[in-house]
This record gives structure tokens, C-alpha cells and sequence, in this order.
């Protein structure tokens, strides 16, 4: 079934503002995003379908995740990644990575934070993996823009997307050895999840293509076109249903890969990105709706 929408929350400051990622955390129920705009964290409780608080102090905030009551921001603005508890709020560490840092994972099991960062005139593109709880700090180079990445089921492996050349790069955690790059035959890799179960990467994709990916071997299995150029893709576990978030014309397009079947609903212009809280909802946050569009995915 197409997703529906069921609710709007308001968050202060945000109409024509900017969005970055967003993530739920379990173990608090609450749901984090990314507001680039104002260079803060906005904080909403799942349960109550409430806005909770602005966490300022988060420079060109980017990339959120979160699990186990731990979230992390990366700031392009401050080439820093930040540890938050989603319970108090409270900083509880910031790392220097580098220069603009974007896509963000978190292995909670093994207290491991991953960051990818864009670079500069002056830094090459690089990806680095810390010890949330010592002092190991991994990196390698990369080959080109970083966009999102996500990990295994084990955490054991990262996969990360690359504008250009447009490819799916793995490496071991948390060494980064063990390094493959997988070409696709799309240009733009973007927006990235996994199926831990069937072990598939959804890869949206600049040109308007989501492309299935076996996550042991690399290679395209199926795609599918899209409505526009993507931004945050979630698999949903629940539903078996990949969404993809486009933010012109300002649409969600789900594609079930099992069919082939998708639908689309419009959100706002320049809505492109989103958080899922499995089972059935997901927040897409629009910057021309004041705040975040509550789904119903059934």
C-alpha cells in the first residue's frame, strides 16, 4: 500500500530552512534530524508527536544516526563529529574528522562511529572510523565525494556511496582494510540501505535509478526508475518496501523490489530527507510545511 499522511509537526524555525538526515533511536523513542539550516539538532518524541527541543551548537549539522541511546551529528561546518545522549542531551564527546564531514553510521554493539567526509581544495575525500569508548581512529582516502553509507548486520563491513566514479566502496571494520570498490552503471551513487536479511544494498542514484546490489558480491541485481534525482533512502524491514525521497518536484517514491511495484506521495518542495521508525511510519521534513509530515507505511 502507498504511504499515507497521517500527521504534521511543527518545528520552530524551520519554513524555508534546510534539512539534513534524520534518524530514531530505539531505546528513547525519539527521532533526530539534521537542521542545516540553523545549525542545530532538532529532538521529536515518537510517542507523543511532539516537537521536544533544538539542540544548538551543531555547525552545518549533516549526517544523523542513532541506536542504543547514542546519536551521532556530523558537522560540515566544524570538520567534527559529535556523540549525543538522546536522553539528556548532553555532548558527551566531539572528534575531529575531516573536512566536511557528511554521511555518518554507528555500530552501537561494537561502540563504533564511522564518518565520511567530503574534503576540500586543500583535503582529499576520506572516510574514518572511531572508537567511541578508546582512542582508535582509522582513515583511508577515498576516491571520489562521499554520500551515505551504512554497515552489515555483524558489523564487520561499511558500505559507502560515491558520486563519482559512481560505485559502492566496502571495507573491513574497524581497520578499513580489506577495501573493494564496486562500479555501478549509474552515475551519482547517493542515497544507501541494506536488507541485512537478503543481504541488498538499495543504491538511489543521481540519474533517477534505485539499483538493488548483492552486499557479498557487488553486483546490480535489478533498478528501477525514479521520479527525480534521490536523496535519503530507507529500506523498511517491516514492509519490505524501499523509500526514496525526491526533493523536486517534492515527492517520496517507494518501489517494493520483490515487484517491481511503486507508488509515489507528494510532500513539499525540497523535502529530501527522512527518517523511518519501523514498523509503519516515516518523518519526512519539509522545510515548505514548517516542520516534519508524518507517513503511515502499511
Amino acid at each position: 500500500m502507498p504511504l499515507q499522511s497521517i500527521a504534521k509537526i511543527g518545528i520552530p524555525g524551520s519554513t524555508g530552512s534546510s534539512f539534513d538526515h534524520g534518524a530514531f533511536d530505539p531505546k528513547t523513542h525519539r527521532v533526530f534530524v539534521a537542521h542545516t539550516g540553523r545549525n542545530c539538532l532538532e529532538v521529536i518524541d515518537h510517542d507523543s508527536g511532539k516537537h521536544l527541543r533544538s539542540l544548538p551548537g551543531f555547525p552545518e549539522a549533516a549526517g544523523v544516526v542513532a541506536d542504543e541511546g547514542m546519536v551521532l551529528v556530523t558537522n560540515r561546518g566544524s570538520a567534527s563529529l559529535a556523540l549525543v545522549d538522546a536522553e539528556t542531551f548532553d555532548t558527551r564527546r566531539v572528534f575531529k574528522v575531516g573536512s566536511r564531514p557528511n554521511g555518518v553510521a554507528i555500530v552501537a554493539q561494537r561502540k563504533l562511529a564511522i564518518a565520511a567526509c567530503i574534503g576540500d581544495e586543500g583535503e582529499m575525500p576520506t572516510l574514518h572510523v572511531i572508537e567511541l569508548e578508546g582512542e582508535g581512529h582509522y582513515s583511508i582516502e577515498l576516491p571520489g565525494r562521499p554520500r551515505w553509507c551504512v554497515t552489515n548486520a555483524v558489523g564487520d563491513r561499511v558500505f559507502l556511496a560515491v558520486q563519482e566514479p559512481s560505485l559502492v566502496l566496502t571495507a573491513g571494520l574497524p581497520k578499513l582494510d580489506d577495501v573493494k570498490h564496486w562500479a555501478l552503471p549509474s552515475v551519482g551513487a547517493h542515497g544507501l540501505d541494506i536488507d541485512h536479511q537478503r543481504a541488498r544494498l538499495y543504491c538511489a542514484c543521481d540519474d533517477a535509478v534505485l539499483m538493488e546490489v548483492d552486499a557479498r558480491s557487488g553486483a546490480v541485481i535489478d533498478e528501477w526508475p525514479l521520479a527525480g534525482a534521490p536523496d535519503v533512502t530507507f529500506f523498511n524491514p517491516a514492509t519490505g518496501s524501499v523509500h526514496v525521497a525526491i526533493g523536486q518536484p517534492g515527492l517520496i517514491q517507494s518501489v517494493d523490489p520483490r515487484t517491481g511495484a511503486h507508488t509515489k506521495i507528494s510532500t513539499g518542495l525540497g523535502t529530501h530527507t527522512t527518517a523511518l521508525v519501523a514498523p509503519n511510519r516515516l518523518y519526512a521534513f519539509s522545510p515548505s510545511d514548517g516542520g516534519a509530515l508524518v507517513l503511515a507505511d502499511t
